[in-house]
């Protein structure tokens, strides 16, 4: 046993004075209880296909009188779970109302797909399933936003009326949508979604969930309910009303199940879970009646675990836009000359045309302005899978110090900051007194899907011995990196080095392109979601 002191795993959480809106938390559901929970076990879920697996297990187990509430910013009815076309996501919620279990879906209502948005699939599911007539399954479509942005939550909460044991919840960036079902080999999912060209005719997809058990899971489903019971009309839109009547589209919620008891913690869960959320400031319409003037803990719980960081930030991450957000980085990389960050992003936009040149406007400031701060110690890189194709980079995971771990919906962006709705688990695992076993874990599972070493057991351990310190992290990715780059570059003759890992290198589009794409970029690809008053104070 170990003499040394216990850490203090609460610096790296939001005291209830540091979150928005002490007035009005989620742990206001349980009065006297603090704003995070104890006694938690949390799984990482990489890559859809792990996910998709265990979501299968969990809705097909479910039985009468059990919940299901399912929020997402795109759904794909006809998704398969598994590889069995009967696992399809509306085929497993149909049986789940047959077995008399209640089915709730908050689903984005979504811009239109004629600028690559999802409107009408997630229509399709609000309409399959109000044509089976049924109580016991609910879906609506939710555009409660500020205007230009989304609800980007991708959560699943499922409490069991008669064994609270099996409650589960599930959280992070992984919608139930096509493209999405890849394993960590990054062939692609069998149910394409189009991405740019670039990605191939499979387009492999990198991403990250969690599955939580314990107290945690009455805390992720406050969140739903909050929004379920938004008395603000589902869509300010006239038209989108009318169709919602004529389409027999739920166009106001019926009431949830009555609240069960917080779930016991679990036995030997050391993993202490903070909820964090985003919300917009509606100030044009009416407030969310549990976030008056939005919510912002996400941006405050990363900018303070950045102002701790004393050794190594790890990301993944989709965009990496926002200089504003990023000058943290810069700020944390020049303040601690022994501090590294390393970004893991996709090589490309997913879409292309004017959509991927707003994309690359923001991330070369980004990138430019972490270059300047740290040019020796920050390093951005994209994925590929061993056929040579690009893989997308959809995961939200900030690792800080193998301390401070969140895997969600939000990215490091000030729209995911401040503007559309964002929903993230921060563990800290207590059990640890030099480094939060959880945190090192899923960086250390990351770190070994790309640079081809075991993923599990004995071997993994022994294999990432040399990830383990953040100088020996960084240098593995650059190793890794280079050689993988030379071998592209000079005709790939040979054996394929080990490793997916190349350098992202973002493209010059040119210093006018840029000024003039800088504007609708920060207007409607990065908008900002706070009160004027924090605007003003460049805080959150």
């Amino acid at each position: 046993m170990s003499n040394a002191p216990a850490h203090d795993v609460t610096r790296w959480l939001l005291t209830a004075s540091e979150r928005d809106n002490p007035d009005t938390r989620i742990d206001d559901a349980h009065p006297g209880e603090q704003a995070w929970s104890t006694g938690n076990l949390v799984r990482p879920l990489v890559d859809g296909a792990s996910y998709f697996a265990e979501l299968h297990e969990v809705l097909e187990a479910t039985t009468e009188g059990d919940l299901i509430m399912f929020a997402g910013w795109r759904i794909d009815g006809d998704q398969q779970l598994t590889d069995a076309p009967s696992s399809r996501l509306l085929a497993v919620l149909d049986r789940a109302e047959n077995r008399n279990v209640h089915v709730r879906v908050l689903v984005w209502r979504s811009h239109t797909e004629q600028i690559d948005f999802s409107a009408e699939k997630n229509r399709e599911v609000a309409e399959e399933l109000a044509d089976d007539d049924d109580e016991h399954a609910e879906v609506l479509l939710d555009m409660r936003v500020r205007r230009g942005g989304s609800h980007h939550q991708k959560f699943v909460v499922v409490r069991h009326q008669d064994d609270p044991s099996r409650d589960i919840a599930f959280v992070g960036g992984i919608d139930v949508a096509h493209s999405r079902r890849d394993t960590s080999d990054h062939h692609g999912d069998p149910q394409q979604q189009a991405l740019a060209d670039e990605y191939g005719p499979s387009p492999g997809w990198h991403d990250v969930h969690c599955a939580i058990t314990g107290p945690a899971v009455a805390d992720v489903e406050t969140v739903f309910r909050e929004r379920w019971e938004d008395p603000d009309p589902l869509t300010p839109a006239w038209h989108s009303r009318l169709r919602d009547r004529l389409s027999r589209v739920k166009d106001e919620p019926t009431p949830l199940p009555p609240v069960q008891p917080r779930p016991e913690p679990v036995d030997g869960g050391t993993h202490v879970v903070q909820v964090l959320r985003t919300y917009p400031h509606r100030h044009l319409r009416r407030a969310y009646p549990f976030a008056p003037r939005g919510e912002r803990s996400i941006a405050r719980a990363h900018l303070k675990a950045i102002s701790q960081a004393r050794h190594l930030i790890y990301l993944e991450e989709q965009y990496l836009w926002s200089s504003t957000v990023t000058l943290a980085l810069a700020e944390a990389l020049r303040s601690n000359p022994e501090l590294h960050l390393i970004t893991v992003l996709p090589h490309r936009p997913d879409l292309s045309g004017m959509a991927e040149l707003l994309q690359l406007e923001g991330r070369f400031e980004a990138i430019a302005q972490l270059e300047e701060a740290a040019p020796d110690r920050f390093a951005a890189y994209g994925i590929e899978n061993h056929a040579g194709w690009p893989v997308y980079v959809h995961a939200k995971v900030v690792v800080i110090d193998d301390w401070y771990a969140t895997i969600g919906s939000d990215n490091i962006n000030r729209r995911s900051w401040s503007h559309d709705s964002e929903l993230a688990a921060l563990v800290v695992d207590e059990s640890g007194t030099d480094h939060s076993p959880f945190a090192r874990s899923l960086r250390l599972r990351l770190a070994a899907e790309h640079l081809d070493r075991p993923l599990s057991g004995p071997e993994h351990d022994a294999a990432m011995d040399d990830c383990v310190p953040a100088p020996g992290m960084f240098a593995a990715y650059a190793a890794a990196g280079a050689e993988l780059q030379a071998w592209r570059d000079g005709g790939m003759v040979g054996r394929r080095p080990a490793g997916r890992l190349r350098p992202v290198t973002e493209p010059d589009i040119g210093r006018w392109p840029r000024r003039v794409l800088e504007v609708p970029q920060r207007l409607f690809g990065d908008p900002d979601g706070r009160p004027f008053s924090l605007r003003r104070r460049h805080d959150y």
